[in-house]
């Protein structure tokens, strides 16, 4: 997130990049180059080489030498376009949408049959979604595009989260309409710095925990330490202060070699923070037909573990939800390198940015599993307590 000075800095870049991409098309005759492509054009005239430093900057800046410059503006307009309508927001009460459109009442929990079946929206709207099932469950034998982590695992699509912050009510229902429905891992890639009726997730986190699901948060990408700024749902209960224990929050990792072992923009917390996993440059499926491309956040991270999840249960189905936690948090993997704080840049021990110290792997989770015995048991309704229902 951006304050209204560094939008106006932002916009401006934007602009400028904009101009630069025009020249750089028409000088190099092509209207698709990748950051690698524009590293290696040389050009001769003053004004093309200034277009070409500039740009390249930015490739290099966000650490996306590979991706495409259209894919790079297309998503830092719609980055922009986003935080504008926040700043905006700050100051100018919004529109009464949810009366006018969603036709609920919003402040009556009970009143949940409302919204429509159009996961789709428009294609723009629908590749955040996309990109996360594709991670977690794209077919594995086809030969196509990318190859999901779980091979055997069916996607309940639930469209809650607009082009902004998610409502409150909208995610409780989601959660408990999700468990009702046989989900048996919630991956929840969203996040917000507000939560003004966070009673009505908790009893919904509550109802998933003694339900037996496993619920994965994506941590956030505002750089910052959520021990200290919350990154809202999160596993704290508001009334009594205690911890879900069916919940793990992941960061986002990068590639050593490249970004660094932690992305720069991933959000982190010693106490908030479970592990972290792939976030940076991953490749997944987009709306359209045979339609993939690279994106990063930990948006992507939060899947990547909730498909490992998904793996784990397909060979382990006894294991509870707070085994499948515990597998995955002792398996990791600790570098011995420092990473980089990506709020102060300092060097530091992976164990200073989550809980665990370490990043997601497959391999040893399963092997670990193999060695537990299940505890899954299932849960009576009538000693589930339902508020609000």
């Amino acid at each position: 997130k951006v304050s209204g000075l560094n939008l106006l800095y932002q916009k401006r870049t934007y602009s400028n990049a904009l101009k630069n991409d025009s020249i750089l098309r028409k000088s190099m005759s092509k209207e698709k180059y990748t950051g690698k492509d524009l590293d290696a054009y040389m050009p001769t005239e003053i004004n093309i080489k200034k277009a070409k430093n500039s740009m390249l900057s930015l490739f290099q800046m966000y650490d996306i030498m590979d991706s495409y410059n259209k894919d790079f503006l297309e998503e830092f307009g719609d980055f922009l376009d986003s935080e504008e309508k926040k700043v905006e927001a700050a100051t100018t009460p919004p529109k009464n949408y949810r009366a006018d459109i969603v036709k609920d009442n919003y402040q009556d929990l009970n009143d949940r049959f409302y919204g429509n079946n159009d996961v789709m929206a428009s294609e723009k709207s629908a590749m955040h979604g996309t990109h996360v099932s594709g991670l977690i469950g794209a077919d594995r034998n086809n030969g196509i595009g990318v190859k999901g982590i779980a091979d055997n695992v069916k996607i309940m699509m639930l469209r809650v989260v607009p082009n902004g912050d998610e409502h409150d009510k909208d995610i409780a229902l989601a959660i408990r309409y999700a468990v009702n429905n046989g989900a048996q891992i919630i991956n929840m890639s969203f996040g917000k710095g507000f939560s003004p009726q966070k009673q009505w997730i908790d009893d919904a986190v509550r109802y998933a925990e003694a339900k037996g699901v496993l619920m994965v948060q994506a941590a956030g990408n505002d750089h910052k330490n959520i021990d200290n700024f919350p990154n809202f749902p999160t596993p704290v209960f508001k009334s009594d202060g205690k911890r879900a224990s069916n919940w793990i929050t992941v960061g986002a990792s990068g590639d050593s070699l490249t970004g660094g072992i932690v992305g720069y923009f991933s959000n982190f917390g010693k106490r908030e923070v479970d592990l972290f996993a792939p976030g940076l440059d991953i490749y997944s499926s987009v709306p359209g037909e045979e339609k993939y491309q690279a994106l990063q956040g930990t948006s992507f991270s939060s899947p990547i573990v909730a498909g490992i999840a998904a793996l784990i249960l397909e060979y382990f189905p006894n294991l509870s939800a707070q085994q499948l936690k515990s597998v995955l948090e002792k398996s990791v993997l600790k570098p011995t390198a420092l990473v980089k704080n990506p709020e102060t840049g300092d060097w530091v021990n992976l164990s200073e940015l989550c809980r665990t110290g370490g990043l997601v792997n497959a391999y040893e989770a399963v092997k670990l599993a193999a060695n537990v015995k299940g505890e899954r048991k299932p849960v009576k309704e009538d000693t589930v307590k339902l508020k609000g229902f």
